[in-house]
């Protein structure tokens, strides 16, 4: 594998792709960056106060790393912001940057293929149905004891759809190159045998 092979993985909220992504990287010894991780930070740093631009070109690493990147509230807000044009341009070389990385570099996010990465080696777009996604979602937070309905889920999903495909700056939807693999019908390590043929194949 050449040192700028770059995989591009991208897709909806819970369709599987940070998991298909993690297993790739790992299997394959490459870096992974989760880029849905920048806008969440970015959208706890803004429900924390700070302005959104601000808060995009101050991001750290240590940003990064907080505890409460993964609950519903900052994945709500980071939708809200990665529909601002400016706070894009802020991540967009950081992203590049690690797709460039040597050794090779596995991100996934809703843009990578499309804007970021449109030069990547390989393209996926993973997605599965809302109504799937909305379940695997609410059976997440049943375990972590969060309390929402199935119902208020599936709400949240769609409306996180909507944005997301219908934003002006870099909408959600697979490159015309992209593989899309949808996990609706699939186990989780079919899909993930599906990205990893290929990744082979284009090797």
């Amino acid at each position: 594998m050449t040192t700028s092979f770059t995989i591009a993985i991208d897709g909806p909220a819970a369709a599987g792709k940070g998991t298909i992504s993690k297993a790739v990287a790992a299997e394959l010894g490459l870096g992974h960056l989760d880029t849905g991780l920048l806008y969440r930070a970015v959208g706890v740093k803004v429900l924390g106060g700070t302005p959104a631009i601000e808060a995009a070109q101050s991001l750290t690493p240590e940003d990064l790393q907080r505890d409460d990147l993964r609950g519903p509230e900052a994945a709500q807000a980071a939708s809200k912001v990665a529909v601002i044009a400016e706070v894009r341009a802020a991540l967009v070389d950081f992203q590049r940057a690690f797709a460039r990385r040597a050794g090779g570099a596995v991100l996934d996010g809703r843009d990578i293929g499309t804007v970021i990465c449109p030069y990547a080696e390989v393209k996926l777009f993973v997605t599965a149905s809302a109504e799937v996604r909305a379940k695997r979602r609410f059976l997440e937070l049943s375990v972590k004891g969060e309390a929402e309905t199935l119902e208020e889920v599936l709400a949240d999903v769609k409306a996180r759809d909507e944005r997301d495909m219908n934003r002006s700056e870099a909408p959600l939807r697979p490159a015309e190159d992209a593989l899309v693999i949808d996990t609706s019908n699939l186990a989780i390590e079919e899909a993930i045998e599906t990205a990893l043929q290929e990744i082979e194949a284009r090797r």
